[in-house]
């Protein structure tokens, strides 16, 4: 058992936050009980996740996709309102770490999926950002599009959308999870081989072509289930509470 106020003072130094411009409030998002025994950790705190995690007795859960986003409408009305009042009523703190779980050295979505990918990291991608959080290296050994998408699927369990951008093989590749989609630019004046993110819009299939670099979508909530697991298990080691990954299924 730890104090919600010593879990948060460690998750704050090893994460640093305050680095990041980002679009929603890093951190205890909505507070509940002051010791904490049970975490649970998901992707998004959707209605489903808090369900999951009552049932678990959790007594905070932490997600990468947390509330109060910038430009949203701050009623706390229809679906906002349910899952404010489930987390109020069960006494669950929320945590919610954005940019800074995905750019986390060790602990990031895009460092654990390198891991899981088997890719290896010499640099990183900023996009427009700073501090950077898109990583970029290259395979332990050149596969065709084709073969690496096949590999994709297989370590993530989702068929990735792939577009070719040219017929060499891939050597070199930048990836950054969920929607960085825009930072494709960038990786293709790097002269990379290929980028990997989550999402994909309606022009990325037009500049990968165009700029000659593959572009794969493997899937926002598939590429980002893995930070919030890595820094969950972090906490439940270094402070001996329970810790589970709950994964609500979805194929965005």
């Amino acid at each position: 058992m730890i104090t919600r106020t010593a879990l948060l003072a460690y998750i704050e130094e090893t994460l640093d936050p305050g680095r990041f411009k980002d679009y929603c409030p890093n951190g205890l998002q909505v507070e509940g009980k002051d010791q904490i025994e049970t975490l649970v950790s998901g992707v998004t705190a959707s209605e489903a996740l808090i369900d999951a995690a009552i049932e678990a007795g959790a007594d905070a859960i932490l997600v990468h996709h947390g509330y109060f986003w910038r430009g949203e409408d701050p009623r706390i009305v229809g679906m906002k309102q349910r899952r404010l009042k489930r987390l109020l009523e069960h006494d669950i703190n929320l945590l919610a770490y954005h940019l800074p779980l995905d750019g986390h050295q060790t602990l990031g979505n895009n460092a654990q999926l390198a891991l899981k990918l088997g890719l290896e990291v010499d640099g990183r991608i900023s996009g427009t950002g700073d501090p950077a959080i898109g990583l970029c290296g290259c395979l332990s050994e050149p596969r065709s599009l084709k073969d690496f998408s096949l590999h994709v699927s297989q370590v993530l369990g989702r068929e990735p959308l792939a577009v070719q951008g040219h017929d060499r093989p891939i050597t070199t590749i930048g990836w950054c999870t969920g929607a960085a989609q825009g930072f494709l630019q960038q990786a293709a004046e790097l002269g990379l081989d290929a980028f990997l993110s989550g999402e994909i819009s309606e022009p990325t299939t037009h500049m990968a072509r165009e700029l000659g670099i593959h572009y794969i979508a493997a899937g926002h909530h598939a590429t980002e289930r893995y930070g919030v697991q890595a820094l969950g298990e972090d906490l439940a080691q270094r402070f001996n509470i329970r810790h589970h990954f709950i994964d609500i299924d979805n194929p965005v």
